[in-house]
């Protein structure tokens, strides 16, 4: 059993966990996923790491709720355990060599980003980090990413804070100006990492993109995360998560991405029953 040493409320519907989790803590890297499972019954989930403290022994995982396991996860207090804990899994991101990076998250996609963000900056590497959201209300991790960031652009949406507009905007005027990346890292929604890519392509900077697709068992013996790269396939839990960008079929990746809505729309109303009953 794992226990909950802490659980904060990034927002509505994010919310945050450091897990007592000491051998994963040891050799987790970012870049990084665990799958857990909340309690016996419960279904194999896989999730970033989003820091880890070696020295406390824990590892810090964000988690947006949107399934049923999410909201059993979330209804979990500190104090109190999950069943299952397993990683480190998955190749770390490559830092070799880039000593200027910009960091493209959106979403809850930028608790993926920050422990890349803050790796490369430990490093001694200039980071440049964009992040986007809907709206204010979905903001997460700012001070986080201001701590670790050279330059730091927030955009929204709808304008509600920082910017207005898409995360492709801010890093075409600094593509423009004259910042010469060694690397772009976008990790968020894939129709944003595919625009992301696109945006980079005519000025020929390197772009990896950090790939979670249905994960089961971690180890690419189930088949579910299956990618094509280069016109191979490619297994994002065993190869990945990161890939070249320019590699990627996006539009396969997000056909294959919503196979599984309605499944999770019918776990998630299921859930939410439960949970109704058990509080009456």
């Amino acid at each position: 059993m794992y226990k909950i040493i802490s659980k904060r409320r990034l927002n509505p519907t994010v919310t945050m966990m450091d897990i007592e989790a000491p051998l994963v803590a040891k050799k987790a890297q970012a870049g990084q996923f665990i799958i857990l499972r909340v309690d016996d019954d419960g279904e194999r989930m896989p999730l970033t790491v989003a820091g880890c403290d070696r020295a406390a022994g824990t590892v810090k995982i964000i988690f947006q709720i949107v399934g049923g396991t999410t909201i059993r996860l979330n209804a979990k207090n500190e104090g109190e355990c999950i069943s299952d804990f397993v990683g480190p899994l998955g190749c770390p991101t490559k830092t070799d060599g880039i000593k200027k990076v910009c960091i493209v998250g959106g979403g809850v996609g930028c608790a993926i980003a920050l422990p890349v963000a803050q790796r490369f900056k430990e490093l001694g590497a200039t980071v440049h980090s964009i992040i986007g959201f809907r709206n204010k209300d979905l903001l997460i991790l700012e001070e986080e990413f201001a701590a670790c960031s050279d330059s730091l652009t927030v955009m929204t949406d709808d304008g509600s804070y920082g910017r207005q507009g898409v995360v492709t905007a801010p890093l075409k005027e600094q593509i423009e100006r004259g910042e010469n990346f060694d690397e772009i890292i976008t990790i968020g929604p894939l129709i944003m990492m595919k625009f992301v890519v696109a945006t980079a392509k005519p000025y020929g900077v390197p772009v990896t993109v950090s790939m979670n697709p249905i994960m089961i068992d971690g180890t690419g013996m189930c088949g579910g995360c299956r990618l094509t790269v280069d016109g191979k396939t490619k297994f994002a839990c065993v190869d990945g998560p990161d890939f070249n960008g320019y590699e990627v079929d996006f539009d396969e990746a997000m056909s294959r991405s919503s196979m599984y809505a309605q499944f999770e729309q019918r776990e998630r109303e299921e859930s939410c029953k439960l949970f109704s009953r058990e509080a009456k």
